[in-house]
This record gives C-alpha cells, sequence and structure tokens, in this order.
C-alpha cells in the first residue's frame, strides 16, 4: 500500500499551571501534527514537541525538516508502507540530528502499517496488555510549595512521583525531605536534576538522600549530558540508582553508557531517539546488557505520547513509565489514552488508536 501524502501542522495547547524544570519553563504545548495517508485513505497520525533545550529542535525547524528534507529530498510518496523498516533508515539517513522531527514522522508510518493490519500498535510489536502504571512530576518551585503540591497527586491515586531539582542545588536536599514527610513512605520518589549538578555536587546530594533515609528510587541525569566520566564517578560512589536522559539519544550513546557500566538505568524518549525502531533498538541492548529501562517524554500531546505507550507495553525491558504530559494540558485535543489515576489505558483499536476528540476548543 503507497503513500500518497504527508501534512503538517502546529497546534498551540495551555498548561494547567507552568511546567517548570532546571532548564527551562513552559506554558503551553507546542504541538507538530504529522499526517501520513496511504492510497486506501488510512492515515496515520504523528507528532513531536521542539524542546530546544534538550534535542535543539525548534517548532519552525521541525516543520520544515519534514514538509522539505523528510518529504520532499528522499521521496516518502510513492513507497510502500510495509517496508517500515526500510522507510524508518529512510528517515534516519536524510540528515544529521533533527530527531523530534524524525519521530514525528516515524510515528505517523507506524500508526498507518499497524491499521493496515487492524492491530493495535503494542500488539504490531509484540505486546499484550494496553495498561500502564505512571508516575506524576513536581515541577521545580520552592521547597514548600512543591511539598504542597505533592499531596494532592498521591490523593487522586499516584503512588510514584518525579521530582524536578537541580536549579538550586543548595536547597535540593530539603526539596525532597518536605515532599517526603509530606507524602509518607509507601510513595516511591523519582529524582530529576535536568544537569543541574556537578559530580562532586550531586554525590554530596545523594549521600545526604541516604543518610537522612529519603528512599530514593533513583537519580536521573545529574550532571551534564556529555559528562560520561561524570555519570560513572556518581555511579561508583552512591548506593540510588542513576538513570541517563540527556546523555541517551542513539543506540550507539547507549553503547557506550552499557560498556562503560556508567549508569544504572536508561531513560528511552522518542523525540530522542528519532523514532520507534531506533528506540526498540536502544531497550533490546540494554536487556542484553541487564540494565532495565524508563520510557519516557517531553512536554508533548497525546499522540507521541501515545507512541511511547505503545513501545512500553511492547518490550519487556522497559519497566518504568514517565509519560504524564497530557495531564498538563488544559483541554485535552486527543482521545484514545486515558488517564485514570496513575494508570494509562490505550484504546484497543487499530494503530495508535487516537483520534481527533470533537470536544476540544483551540
Amino acid at each position: 500500500m503507497k503513500i500518497v501524502s504527508i501534512q503538517v501542522s502546529v497546534e498551540a495547547y495551555p498548561l494547567v499551571k507552568p511546567f517548570k524544570t532546571a532548564l527551562r519553563t513552559a506554558t503551553e504545548i507546542e504541538h507538530i501534527l504529522v499526517s501520513v495517508v496511504l492510497e486506501d485513505g488510512t492515515e496515520g497520525l504523528g507528532g513531536a514537541a521542539p524542546t530546544v533545550a534538550i534535542t535543539g529542535d525548534s517548532t519552525g525547524g521541525i516543520v520544515t525538516i519534514v514538509e522539505e528534507v523528510i518529504v520532499i529530498a528522499p521521496n516518502l510518496i510513492g513507497r510502500d508502507i510495509e517496508n517500515i523498516n526500510a522507510l524508518s533508515r529512510l528517515i534516519q539517513q536524510t540528515c544529521v540530528g533533527n530527531t523530534s522531527a524524525k519521530a514525528a514522522v516515524e510515528i505517523a508510518l507506524y500508526d498507518a502499517v499497524s491499521k493496515r493490519w487492524q492491530l493495535p500498535l503494542f500488539q504490531y510489536l509484540g505486546g499484550e496488555s494496553n495498561i500502564l502504571k505512571n508516575d506524576m512530576t513536581i515541577s521545580l518551585d520552592e521547597p514548600e510549595a512543591m511539598a504542597k503540591a505533592a499531596l494532592p497527586l498521591i490523593q487522586n491515586g499516584f503512588s510514584t512521583l518525579k521530582i524536578k531539582l537541580g536549579k538550586d542545588w543548595r536547597s535540593d536536599v530539603d526539596r525532597v525531605s518536605l515532599i517526603r514527610d509530606a507524602v509518607g513512605e509507601h510513595v516511591s520518589i523519582r529524582i530529576d536534576a535536568n544537569q543541574g549538578w556537578t559530580p562532586k555536587q550531586a554525590i554530596s546530594i545523594i549521600h545526604e538522600f541516604e543518610d537522612r533515609e529519603l528512599n530514593v528510587e533513583l537519580v536521573e541525569q545529574p550532571v551534564q549530558a556529555h559528562d560520561i566520566e561524570g555519570l560513572k564517578e556518581i555511579k561508583r560512589s552512591v548506593n540510588v540508582p542513576i538513570m541517563a536522559d540527556e546523555s541517551l539519544f542513539s543506540p550507539r550513546d547507549a553503547l557506550r553508557l552499557l560498556n562503560e557500566q556508567a549508569v544504572d538505568l536508561l531513560n528511552i524518549k522518542l523525540m530522542k531517539t528519532g523514532g520507534i525502531r531506533r528506540a526498540l533498538q536502544i531497550a533490546d541492548l540494554a536487556e542484553a546488557a541487564g540494565v532495565e529501562c524508563m520510557i519516557g517524554s517531553m512536554m508533548e500531546a497525546s499522540v507521541s505520547v501515545a507512541a511511547a505507550a505503545h513501545l512500553a507495553i511492547a518490550h519487556p525491558n522497559i519497566t518504568k513509565i514517565d509519560l504524564d504530559a497530557p495531564l498538563w494540558i488544559k483541554n485535552e485535543p486527543f482521545e484514545g489514552i486515558q488517564f485514570i489515576n496513575d494508570q494509562i489505558i490505550i484504546a484497543d483499536r487499530p494503530g495508535l488508536g487516537i483520534k481527533r476528540n470533537p470536544s476540544f476548543i483551540q
């Protein structure tokens, strides 16, 4: 079945409240929607989120790459959707970087090909269940404000919180301590420093987590993305598991992190990997090395988050889920993925199972 058209559109969705990390503050989600149409009318949807501070991808850049490079130069139009691996390789070979644009197109292709087979994407990829257990993020703020924000989340059914740190390392331990006091011992706490610490600071902070018995499940990307030696030093010095995020874009990055035993866990995001196929490769490599993976996202809308959820369902080595971004959107633009307390439920429909919410008002 041939691809007959590929279209790109851009929308912006306001957030319920600002989302703050050590790298940026977001008040809305910009969403680049890609539509791939086959000759029988089947439509595949893909999505991307611009995150200049992490991927280097802007809205204009993603749209230009999709329209002028990925579509026009290699000419996906007229190619057979069944040759999904060849199409994926073609997308990756079109240009250097631009992983968000590549991901948007590849997600749309996977949506279309699994619809052709009349299978939910997770089944097309080999998965069974359609339910995942999610965490919820507390964005960066003053310690007391973060603790205050934590309690309602637990009352709403979340048992795992992801805490954003890294802007002011001197008060980061207080942030976690106050949150732990607020939510109690039964709640899992994950830390994301978003590259905000030096190795020395990270070791000191994590030791204090341990000394205070704050029961931190993991610490994500404590140092700059390029600082692999720093990750190794931290991993050797502490007991809390260390996870790579911004240090991991490609299977080659995964090979280096795994070969050098730099981290305990890997965080896979489709906007970094450039799509589903390379994300699967990373999960496979990590599984062979005995290293578990988390699936995460940027501040993305439901189309690309649904793709990440399907991937997580399909791959047994993706054991931790961090896909709460749609919960930050004020008015959900799509349906087909449900967020009920800490559960993510994927619609048992072909492809991503995603379609436009008829009640959505831009």
